[in-house]
């Protein structure tokens, strides 16, 4: 029987998070109770004290924010095209248009200087996307969406912990948005979180997600059912506690995945920015000319025994969903290279070995062939 490759990803709920799934099934409170205002005062402390509203999904938590702040019809947000779909779904849906913008080559984040050549007297609001982990250059975001006015929602969806000068992600904008996926950094099974300092915007958005309700059948407007329930606040309480462990093992990971795979020609490694604390929700490579084709590459990685995946192989852009004409090479460039090999906590050190060894052998034979 042949031996399953070592996963790019290995969504898992350990003894503790099952006890507190099962322990919150038996106590028959089962929806916004009390674990899901317990999960919002525990990830209060992991950014700073703000404000903290749970929602059912990362991509709630981004539409309802820009719903809570007014963006609409004939209103304009910039977002990366190198990103996952919900980033720009959540503007399409409340009416407002996106407008992509490049990315950085070496952090696959926003450029600071594509946004401020995008920015209109439509924009409303920049959506920076800490992608794989890495913060986004809030410092310099920051500086632009206060100067123009602008509203500033972190996607942080697969940045729980990730740092920038010492504060976390979701502590910069004007709000942070995570998610709880199984594959995340940390998971709910489903989920997804608002961060705000803003006590009047988080007012509103507890509105948004419970039908406009504060009192059982008191509507004060017009709502949703975007409700955590206190299954997956558990889940997530526990998962909670685990995070610094979880991320010093990526971190372990992705050192030692970096320290084997220096210097391979053809292959470009990942790289994190002065100041920046990575967390390593992917470990993204770049597969050069020197190797070939990127598809064929991951085939054969998968052939032995590595499994790989593309994040993302389709800009936004250029999807039939969001096709606008914009020249974005940066983004273009990338979804024709990325690659990102298994990293996540569950890895042992030997499947780490396992990994590097073979992308070695790969790169070698193929650099031979050439």
């Amino acid at each position: 029987m042949n031996t399953p490759p070592i996963p790019v990803a290995a969504p898992r709920l350990d003894a503790t998070d099952i006890a507190a799934a099962i322990r919150v099934l038996e106590s028959g409170h089962l929806v916004q109770g009390a674990e899901v205002a317990a999960f919002e005062a525990e990830f209060a402390d992991l950014v700073d004290g703000r404000h903290c509203i749970a929602v059912n999904s990362g991509t709630s938590a981004l539409w309802l924010t820009l719903l809570a702040l007014g963006i609409g019809p004939g209103q304009e947000v910039i977002v990366p095209s190198f990103t996952f779909a919900a980033t720009a779904a959540a503007v399409r849906l409340t009416g407002a248009t996106p407008v992509f913008a490049d990315i950085t080559p070496d952090t696959f984040c926003l450029d600071p200087d594509a946004v401020r050549a995008a920015i209109t007297p439509r924009t409303t609001a920049v959506i920076p996307v800490h992608l794989f982990g890495h913060p986004a250059a809030l410092d310099e975001l920051t500086t632009l969406a206060q100067q123009h006015h602008l509203a500033l929602v972190e996607d942080a969806a697969q940045a729980h912990g990730a740092t920038l000068a010492g504060r976390t992600a979701g502590t910069f904008g004007t709000a942070g948005c995570f998610s709880f996926y199984p594959t995340k950094n940390m998971q709910s099974i489903e989920g997804g979180l608002i961060t705000t300092a803003d006590p009047a915007l988080a007012s509103t958005l507890r509105l948004l997600r419970n039908q406009g309700m504060e009192q059982r059948y008191h509507h004060r407007i017009v709502g949703t059912n975007a409700r955590m329930n206190d299954v997956n606040a558990a889940i997530a309480r526990s998962q909670l506690l685990r995070l610094p462990a979880l991320t010093r093992r990526r971190r372990t990971n992705a050192a030692r995945l970096s320290e084997h795979l220096t210097g391979l020609p053809g292959l470009t490694l990942p790289t994190t920015a002065e100041g920046a604390g990575h967390v390593w929700h992917q470990y993204t490579v770049r597969i050069g000319h020197g190797l070939g084709d990127r598809d064929t590459f991951a085939r054969n990685l998968e052939r032995a025994g590595i499994g790989t995946s593309v994040h993302y192989p389709i800009p936004l852009h250029r999807s039939p969903a969001y096709a606008t004409a914009v020249d974005l090479p940066h983004t273009d460039n990338a979804a024709r290279q990325v690659l990102s090999l298994p990293v996540h906590s569950g890895l042992t050190g030997e499947q780490i070995d396992d990994v590097t060894r073979a992308v070695t052998a790969l790169a070698q034979a193929t650099e031979r062939a050439a």
